[in-house]
């Protein structure tokens, strides 16, 4: 049986689980453009050379040499595009089109109950694995992929690779995270991150924390000059470190060699990674349950006497993601018995005591049996007959 989906609500968490292939696919895109545009530009170079040779005096042995050198580069140029395209650009490939395929399950007009309970359970898996890596468990969503059979569902390589630079950015080195700008160079550019600079500013720091003025001179000019028509004033304030020690208690001088800039280089990696890939700063499995737990909230869960034991928002866990969302606005409201913690309806009927407080018919009713037809307020301690309850109507 068909069933009515909110595809589009849906696919606002799923952006992420189409864009990163994409972006993989256009890295080897660009990495391929670049070695061609190399390799083309020495051989044209190399016709040139030949071009002009052949206008004076023409060497045979040299004119040979130089057609060999030409058709070497093509056959190299040939074999790094056919090594990228086996080792990174097929499986790619794959990847998207296994993507899209599974996305295209909730799109279809024909989708039974039972299809998408199974596409949902696999999202579920998905989003566990999210959760899994961003918090530092490769091992355990490796384990999980490999059992749920979704390891091309999953981005275990782009969380690798963030835990490698943030890895070498804890222990003090921008190596690998400038080597990640480099290769990102336009995009960074395009979204107006400033990661690369702080990083370099970072490496002069350490420079002058060590007292190699000479080698930070030479650093600044090599790698900061460049910056100077967008960051001219952290520039001259960074030049100043040159004559203060890492003991300095000037204030502005003082908090550019605190080791703390490190914790925060680690942090805008990340959001320049996650923004690249359009990925949430939080996992999606929390994001899901936020939006479910935010339809449940209500101000009666944080009250101690009104706890529920069926309510989401109400049991300790789950309850402290729920501190993050507001409140849900119910236009019919659902009543709890304080005594069994169950929803009062029309086959459980909220019963009110002469002293106003009101309990499930079900908890009330099994008082009675108990106490000779006596009920007794549990908060009060008020005691009368189960005759003198009144039913209560919620409008």
């Amino acid at each position: 049986m068909a069933f009515t989906k909110n595809v589009e609500g849906m696919m606002l968490l799923e952006q992420p689980f189409a864009r990163v292939p994409y972006e993989n696919y256009r890295k080897v895109f660009r990495t391929q453009q670049k070695n061609i545009e190399k390799e083309i530009g020495a051989i044209q170079t190399a016709a040139s050379d030949l071009a002009k040779n052949a206008q004076g005096s023409l060497n045979p042995q040299g004119t040979l040499k130089s057609i060999d050198g030409m058709i070497g580069r093509v056959e190299s140029l040939k074999r790094k595009l056919s090594d990228l395209e086996q080792s990174a650009g097929r499986p790619t490939q794959d990847v998207m089109r296994e993507r899209y395929q599974h996305l295209a399950v909730i799109e279809s007009p024909t989708t039974s109950d039972a299809e998408y309970s199974q596409w949902a359970e696999k999202r579920l898996d998905r989003w566990i694995v999210d959760w899994a890596l961003r918090t530092g468990k490769e091992k355990t969503a490796r384990i999980i992929a490999q059992q749920k059979d979704i390891e091309t569902l999953v981005d275990i390589d782009l969380f690798m690779d963030i835990h490698r630079v943030e890895h070498a950015l804890a222990h003090q080195s921008c190596t690998e995270a400038l080597a990640w700008c480099s290769e990102n160079k336009t995009a960074l550019r395009k979204i107006k991150s400033t990661l690369e600079f702080e990083l370099r500013l970072q490496e002069y720091i350490e420079l002058c924390r060590a007292r190699r003025k000479e080698d930070a001179i030479a650093y600044t000019k090599k790698h900061l000059v460049t910056w100077q028509e967008t960051h001219l004033a952290q520039i001259r304030q960074a030049l100043g470190l040159l004559a203060f020690p890492p003991a300095t208690t000037c204030g502005p001088y003082k908090r550019l060699y605190d080791p703390s800039r490190w914790d925060v280089l680690v942090q805008s990696f990340r959001t320049a990674i996650y923004t690249l890939n359009t990925l949430p700063s939080e996992p999606l499995l929390n994001l899901s349950m936020y939006a479910g737990l935010s339809a449940l909230k209500l101000p009666a869960c944080y009250d101690e006497h009104m706890k529920s034991v069926d309510c989401p928002v109400c049991d300790p866990a789950l309850g402290q993601l729920a501190k993050e969302v507001p409140a849900s606005h119910h236009v019919n409201s659902s009543i709890v018995c304080s005594i069994t913690g169950k929803i009062m309806d029309e086959d459980n009927m909220p019963m009110a005591l002469p002293n106003g407080y009101v309990y499930s018919k079900e908890a009330l009713q099994e008082m009675a049996a108990k106490n000779d037809g006596q009920v007794t307020c549990p908060r009060t301690g008020y005691t009368c007959d189960f005759s003198d309850l009144r039913k209560v109507f919620i409008s």
